[in-house]
């Protein structure tokens, strides 16, 4: 394909729709089409900003032949209709995460993309980053060995954020469109988990608000078994302030040490000399810097995700997060939830 790729914009319910349009408008194959909003304001002021024609009509926006794919971040709960209508209309799908709210959900939009033979991606910018990139390489070259245990840990500060609990975005905290946080957020790191270490057969977790009371929920911690013995730490909070140590990788050859790769260990002040991510193998008597560098803010990772999706459809590529990887992800979290209200092991699969 030489022509550009024309995009176009379901909602800017989701602050990354912002980040993905600020990025794709720098693409010289890319042009920034039309956009839908049900809130006409916001719709119309986020159109003039990126050049783009509103309509306060979806289907005028399906129906645009100029329009070969979409990005749909709209609120979480309406992800399914919204991919339903675009697969029929024929368009490409960027989604943004969490895939959808069910099960069920998941399902439906799975079996509309591929009646539709249309492209699907799910918008987890963790596979798209260099230095998770690298963690992956190291496990499966087996660098580390046999891995024991993973720990990841996946933050944001938002719940301490004014602008957030009573701004535009305030939609993430009604448990009809978002569930809860750990739903919104975990989401991330579920998928992580699942990239580096397959698919889960049980997990255990606790849920709650630990500080705060403006959402359903502002801390979770869950464990998660593997059939080979492996356990996997998931730890997701919405009231973290700062941090360092993102990810450990412990095998019994070696260990993983990943730092600064999430909000509050990027985007806030960096220790001296800072390492992104490093190497320690048994047959050797220190560290390896991996030498990746530390972007200057965990936007930088966010953005990274819509290249890969304009490259599926320049080049015809498999998208590199599937929605089959959007629904494990979500069962991860599912079950992470309906452990942590049981009080007990939940086992995989869950019943859509």
């Amino acid at each position: 394909m030489t022509a550009r790729i024309g995009i176009g914009v379901i909602s800017f319910a989701h602050g990354h729709a912002n980040l993905y349009c600020d990025r794709l408008a720098t693409y010289d194959d890319v042009r920034l089409v039309a956009c839908w909003d049900d809130d006409a304001e916001r719709g119309g002021a986020t159109a003039a900003k990126y050049g783009m024609r509103y309509s306060p009509r979806l289907e005028d926006l399906l129906g645009d032949p100029a329009v070969q794919g979409v990005i749909v971040t709209c609120e979480t709960n309406r992800h399914a209709e919204m991919v339903l209508a675009a697969a029929a209309a024929g368009k490409h799908i960027l989604c943004q995460k969490p895939m959808a709210l069910t099960l069920a959900d998941c399902d439906r939009m799975a079996a509309a993309v591929e009646a539709a033979g249309v492209k699907f991606m799910m918008a987890y910018q963790m596979r798209h980053d260099p230095s998770n990139q690298k963690i992956k390489e190291l496990v499966e070259s087996g660098a580390v060995g046999r891995v024991s245990l993973v720990r990841r840990r996946h933050c944001i500060p938002v719940l301490f954020n004014e602008g957030f609990v009573n701004g535009p975005t305030r939609w993430h905290l009604d448990p009809e469109k978002n569930v809860g946080m750990f739903m919104d957020d975990a989401s991330h790191a579920t998928d992580f988990l699942h990239w580096i270490l397959g698919r889960p057969t049980s997990v255990m977790a606790e849920i709650d608000n630990t500080i705060t009371d403006v959402a359903p929920d502002d801390t979770g911690v869950a464990i998660y078994r593997y059939t080979n013995g492996a356990m996997a730490v998931l730890l997701n909070s919405s009231v973290t302030l700062a941090g360092e140590n993102t990810t450990e990788v412990y095998g019994d050859a070696g260990v993983i040490i990943q730092n600064h790769d999430d909000v509050p260990s990027t985007n806030g002040p960096l220790p001296p000399q800072p390492i992104a991510l490093k190497l320690f193998r048994r047959d050797e008597t220190q560290w390896q810097d991996m030498g990746i560098p530390i972007p200057p803010s965990h936007a930088e990772r966010i953005a990274a995700v819509p290249r890969a999706f304009i490259d599926c459809i320049k080049f015809d590529l498999a998208p590199p997060t599937t929605a089959a990887d959007g629904r494990v992800s979500i069962e991860m979290v599912l079950g992470a939830y309906q452990s942590a209200r049981e009080g007990r092991r939940v086992h995989f699969p869950l019943e859509p």
